[in-house]
């Protein structure tokens, strides 16, 4: 194993808030490609897909491929590709309307958007949840609280980010929203793949976050059948902060290499007054 500690600052567009971004790691697995080889990379959980994003600045392929399973989300995606205009002005009215209460507003936006799921009431409860921490019931219910510290991404600064990712994505990436398997089906060889399912210890159990888990089971499976089919990918899966763990590494029959990514102090653990490293394992065929 290796540990390889990111350093490089990253100046690539991020309009949508998420805890557990790679924002911070994408130009070190980024390294891990070489620019020009791949026609296509597909990022089956797109979330703030900031590895597409990343990869796109620095013209590492020649189109991009955003899945995920939350609808809600890929309509953030979709506006961001070809009505970058509709969502930001809905977001800045969102943003604008807090008033004098803007807990209780939030909570407010919050009933909206789990009756009726709106892209732009999304992207808003993100940019002003607690640590921009997504957080579904199972039944698909936005269950997060809202960060009373603070008022969310002030909207020119989202517009600039909605905006420059626009420019970096418009007619060279496709959105779907589906199952991460029903996404792979289609790759070949001349796809690179970059996952980031949720880490084990907070998709299942009593730490459960997501919507829909993904069982480290079917994950081996879905490794073992792009091994299978000879088509390469990149996974981060799991890791550690301070002493505390996120999931056994995987097993070695997948012939996996695993490097050990220094994705530094943990906002969530300074916030509990300590000073914890984070380290993200980043798996590669």
């Amino acid at each position: 194993m290796t540990t390889i500690y990111s350093r490089v600052r990253f100046e690539s567009p991020h309009p949508i808030p998420y805890q557990g971004s790679k924002r911070k790691l994408a130009p070190a697995i980024l390294s891990f490609i070489p620019k020009g080889k791949f026609s296509r990379l597909i990022e089956p959980f797109a979330g703030s897909a900031a590895v597409t994003l990343a990869a796109a600045k620095a013209n590492i392929c020649e189109r991009y491929v955003l899945a995920d399973i939350l609808h809600p989300l890929t309509e953030i995606w979709r506006d961001i590709l070809e009505n970058p205009e509709k969502l930001n002005r809905g977001y800045r009215e969102l943003w604008l309307s807090q008033g004098q209460n803007p807990t209780d507003y939030f909570n407010e936006v919050r009933v909206q958007f789990n009756r009726k799921h709106e892209p732009a009431k999304l992207l808003f409860l993100l940019a002003r949840c607690v640590k921009n921490a997504v957080r579904f019931s199972t039944s698909g219910q936005f269950n997060q609280s809202p960060d009373k510290r603070r008022t969310g991404v002030h909207p020119d600064k989202m517009a600039a980010e909605i905006f420059a990712a626009h420019k970096l994505l418009k007619e060279r990436c496709d959105v779907f929203c589906c199952d991460f398997e029903s996404i792979l089906e289609s790759a070949d060889s001349k796809d690179i793949i970059y996952m980031d399912p949720p880490y084990q210890g907070t998709s299942e159990g009593a730490d459960s976050r997501y919507m829909k888990g993904v069982s480290r089971q079917r994950v081996i499976t879905l490794l073992e059948n792009l091994n299978g089919r000879g088509i390469p990918f990149l996974l981060s899966y799991d890791g550690s902060c301070g002493l505390k763990t996120y999931g056994e590494p995987l097993p070695e029959f997948l012939n996996l290499k695993r490097i050990l990514l220094d994705a530094g102090i943990s906002s969530q653990e300074t916030l509990s007054g300590r000073k914890s490293k984070t380290i993200e394992s980043l798996y590669l065929s």
